[in-house]
């Protein structure tokens, strides 16, 4: 045993964490897989020996523990939104055109930008407490996704604590930090994981994508470790304006351990970014991982601030997609399908035909008017492209292989499901059943209602809401609030069995049972996720989340206007017209009153935003929060200072009427004593929340 063990745990630490940056990150390895091994078990087994200093980011602890039974549902400190995309040369000059307009830059005048590779995987985002690993997640719906923490452990290019103290350029704040990435798979590691599973009789991965996400929603973290998936990063949240530049944010990264991709690049204008992303349209086939185009963000982080983003989208960044790769198939049918909405969608069936990692059988036609412009008939010979790789969709028909007896496709004049009669608005393209009986749209509303996203009702899924509406059980969503448990236990339903594709009834048992359960929990959820259920055109989840969240309860969504619903941020004249016209409804306000009877929560959990909050004693004055409060969490001190009023935001300025100062307070405190801002030490911070409390008084 070496003379001081703690020295010695932290020497292997130190020197397992630098072999598996060099290994996994920079792909430059510097000793042998037996040496890292030999490493690895010396501090084995000293911990072994000495357990009290076993420490939670121990090169050691990646993969610990038994498998879960699940993962538990977390919700995003900021939701994960998604990318717009531009797909030539002229969409990426205009969307530089939009953000030099949002900037106010006079013509000639040039944005930095940062391009990065956009990379093939599954997106995850990772929290640090003071430079240690607590947490890492899925995108999920954007809003929501679920804790893989275990999972992520197991990824050694994803550090379990960051490298670097407080000092210097890119020291490691203090506190919380979240950082954006993506999981993949590089396709070294695809192959080899495939062989396995052929060799295993197992079905094989269609495609890195697949792989990697279905490995990272593995509840065996041991099994996850074996696969050997990789991490890029790329964006920090909450980074509390240390940094003025998202370059320099992907400097800091990389200072700190974290895998950045190394072939981003600076880009001073539009002619810039064309230029990189027609060269990595060509030389992405060399790179060891799947990518589907480049990501160009605005480097200015101020003025990515300023110009913000859409309910779906963020204005300062898009993703250019690099052209698709095709194949020819036959298109032996065109059919349509009934949303939820009532919209009619005319898809394709296809004779199946392999095209970028997976076979399809399917693809989307858009619209009628898609189909007539494309001129695409059924028994053409047709281009199928996927979409960023990603989406199969029909490019057009080959021409010279059309046989003479083809006809051209006509949008049929009735709903195929209830025989009512399409129509369409002169102003749209989309043809409706507007039928709301309709058995198609009930099917696919109830399936969103219960969705994870929406009321969350594990087990109320495609068989059974069949099932419930072929018996006549169930006519809307309360309906289902008023089903019995022993029925639903002795309810038959008819599942396709894979192996001889016939149907194989059974009664539903125990399911049934857990399914009641799921539906009376679900009765306390929050007010947004039943707006969101509910399926109000154009009402999407951020939308209802923020509806919920400034009207408070059903009460006052039914009773808004239109003026008062856009006076909501982000919401505009659009979802202001369609929620009005949805509770002008007379059925849609008796089901809202169903499901009040029943019990189903109708009000907002969340805390109120500031905005709606009265003019409170503290009105117009800028708070920002630094150090560790003892007595209150840092979120209770935001509540408490947006209640009465005030705004709280994450940087120094001179804007900045006041910073609180707690324990182990950080550069933020510097600023303010440059500027000249005043600070607040605890005590003087709760005399003050005290001396203006909510009455006044």
């Amino acid at each position: 045993m070496p003379q001081d063990p703690v020295r010695r745990i932290n020497e292997l630490r130190a020197a397992l964490r630098h072999h598996e940056e060099r290994y996994y990150i920079h792909n430059a390895p510097e000793i042998s897989d037996d040496e890292f091994d030999r490493l690895l078990h010396e501090l084995e087994h000293l911990e072994t020996d000495y357990p009290d200093l076993v420490t939670a980011d121990s090169p050691t602890q990646r993969v610990a523990g038994r498998p879960s039974e699940g993962f538990a549902e977390v919700e995003h400190m900021v939701p994960m939104l998604s990318l717009d995309n531009v797909y030539n040369d002229d969409e990426l000059r205009a969307f530089d055109e939009r953000v030099r307009k949002g900037a106010g830059l006079a013509a000639g005048e040039a944005i930095a930008y940062v391009a990065e590779m956009k990379i093939d995987g599954l997106s995850i985002a990772l929290t640090y407490e003071d430079g240690r690993l607590v947490r890492g997640a899925t995108r999920g719906s954007g809003v929501r996704g679920e804790d893989v923490t275990a999972n992520v452990r197991t990824i050694r290019a994803i550090p379990l604590s960051l490298r670097g103290g407080p000092e210097g350029p890119h020291g490691v704040p203090r506190g919380r930090l979240e950082v954006r990435g993506e999981v993949f798979l590089l396709r070294s590691s695809f192959e080899r994981m495939n062989q396995e599973r052929e060799a295993e009789g197992e079905p094989l991965f269609a495609n890195p994508r697949n792989a990697a996400a279905g490995t990272m929603r593995n509840l065996d973290p041991r099994l996850v470790a074996r696969r050997n998936l990789a991490a890029f990063t790329y964006q920090l949240i909450e980074e509390q304006g240390v940094r003025a530049q998202h370059s320099d944010t992907l400097a800091a990264m990389q200072a700190w351990g974290l895998p950045v991709e190394p072939h981003w690049r600076a880009c001073a204008g539009v002619d810039e970014l064309s230029a990189f992303c027609a060269e990595w349209a060509d030389k992405r086939h060399a790179l060891e991982f799947d990518t589907d185009g480049v990501v160009i963000k605005v480097d200015d982080l101020a003025l990515r601030a300023r110009l913000g983003a859409t309910a779906k989208f963020p204005r300062w960044a898009t993703a250019f997609k690099f052209p698709a790769r095709q194949a020819h198939t036959k298109l032996l049918r065109i059919a349509v399908n009934v949303g939820r909405t009532g919209a009619v969608t005319p898809y394709a069936e296809l004779e199946p035909v392999f095209l970028a990692g997976s076979t399809i059988s399917m693809a989307t036609l858009h619209n009628a008017e898609d189909v007539a412009r494309k001129d695409v008939r059924e028994g053409d010979t047709v281009i199928l492209e996927k979409g960023g790789d990603v989406i199969p969709k029909v490019v057009g028909p080959v021409l010279s292989l059309r046989p003479a007896a083809v006809v051209p496709w006509t949008m049929p004049t009735q709903c195929p499901d209830c025989g009512s009669e399409l129509r369409r608005d002169e102003e749209e393209v989309v043809w409706r059943c507007e039928n709301t009986s309709c058995p198609a749209r009930l099917r696919r509303s109830l399936e969103h209602f219960a969705s994870r996203a929406a009321m969350n009702i594990e087990g109320l899924g495609a068989s059974l809401v069949d099932q419930l509406l072929e018996q006549g059980l169930v006519h809307d969503f309360a309906d289902l609030y008023h089903l019995d448990p022993t029925a639903l236990e002795a309810l038959v339903v008819a599942p396709r069995d894979p192996r001889s594709d016939r149907a194989v009834p059974r009664k539903l048992g125990k399911v049934g049972r857990n399914v009641w359960q799921q539906l009376e929990q679900s009765k306390r959820n929050d007010l947004s996720r039943l707006v969101y259920a509910v399926g109000i055109r154009h009402v999407g989840e951020k939308a209802a989340a923020t509806l919920a969240r400034h009207l408070r309860t059903m009460d006052g969504l039914i009773a808004a206007s239109e003026a008062q619903l856009q006076a909501v941020p982000d919401v505009g004249p659009v979802v202001a017209a369609s929620v009005r016209h949805f509770f002008d409804e007379p059925r849609n306000q008796a089901l809202i009153g169903r499901l009040t009877a029943a019990g189903v929560n109708m009000t907002s959990q969340a805390p109120p935003p500031a905005e709606v909050a009265a003019a409170g004693p503290l009105e117009g004055k800028v708070f920002v929060i630094t150090g560790t409060l003892s007595s209150m969490s840092r979120e209770e001190a935001t509540a408490a200072l947006e209640a009465r009023g005030a705004r709280v935001t994450g940087s120094v300025s001179k804007k900045t009427s006041y910073v609180v100062v707690g324990e182990d307070a950080g550069s933020k405190l510097e600023k303010a004593k440059q500027l000249g801002v005043e600070t607040l030490d605890e005590e003087a911070f709760r005399a003050l929340i005290i001396d203006n409390n909510e009455s006044g008084t």
